[in-house]
């Protein structure tokens, strides 16, 4: 990790929402499919419809991709910058596609190391299989499969802090504040984007909340590094 410039991470965090806003709205036979689905999880004081709304946002074969946000560092003048920017869209397809080729545009110009919290085992693999449900070709830069594992252009701060412990989880809010990093003022949190999405229908608000994880995740990243942390001023928004 040492070994890898800050020019050459690639921040990503993605936002999803359940594909149907209610369960009541799901068909016979993607009900069954849910039941099947969550049985082994489900908990005993509560039914599969009331787990819906709690979990259907998270799994790739009842949600979707509402937001993608991505960013990297340019150094100018010994000064480090992050640009971040977002794609959202209502329609799931249009986003995967614009993200691929910013992607592979850049991929052209450098060579990344896609970089983010927890995004091994939930934002690429949830980006891949809703590549495939949206029938577009999976890019060379998330095939994965293909590479040996210590070729993987993969840098998950979760992971880091893990420290070989595959059993602990932390959430980016709670490494943040533990490694003393100030954690953004969102006026959401990940429970509620399937209410601003399909109540609200405010995309803005959820790229708003998406853009501020990769900018929290930057500077943990740095932390790791034992880099300055960026200040607002450092921190750039593109349209």
């Amino acid at each position: 990790m040492q070994n890898i410039s800050v020019e050459n991470l690639f921040f990503i965090d993605i936002e999803t929402v359940s594909c149907s806003e209610q369960y009541e709205l799901l068909t016979d036979e993607w009900k069954e499919l849910w039941a099947e689905k969550i049985y082994k999880a489900l908990p005993d004081d509560i039914t599969p419809e009331e787990y819906y709304p709690k979990r259907a946002g998270i799994m790739a074969e009842f949600a979707k991709v509402v937001c993608i946000s991505f960013g990297y560092i340019k150094t100018e003048n010994g000064k480090m910058q992050l640009r971040i920017k977002s794609i959202y869209s209502e329609d799931e397809k249009e986003i995967l596609k614009k993200f691929i080729d910013t992607v592979c545009q850049l991929q052209a110009k450098n060579t990344w190391c896609f970089t983010g919290h927890n995004i091994k085992e939930f934002d690429i693999p949830f980006l891949c299989r809703r590549i495939l449900v949206n029938n577009i070709s999976i890019p060379e830069c998330f095939n994965f499969q293909a590479m040996k594992p210590w070729d993987v252009p993969v840098l998950d701060t979760l992971h880091l802090w893990r420290f070989g412990d595959y059993k602990h989880y932390t959430s980016l809010k709670l490494l943040a504040a533990t490694l003393g990093i100030p954690s953004p003022k969102n006026d959401i949190d990940g429970s509620k984007v399937g209410e601003v999405y399909w109540t609200e229908k405010d995309l803005q608000r959820i790229a708003l909340y998406c853009q501020k994880d990769v900018a929290t995740v930057a500077n943990i990243l740095l932390r790791f590094k034992n880099l300055p942390l960026l200040s607002e001023e450092q921190i750039v928004f593109v349209e």
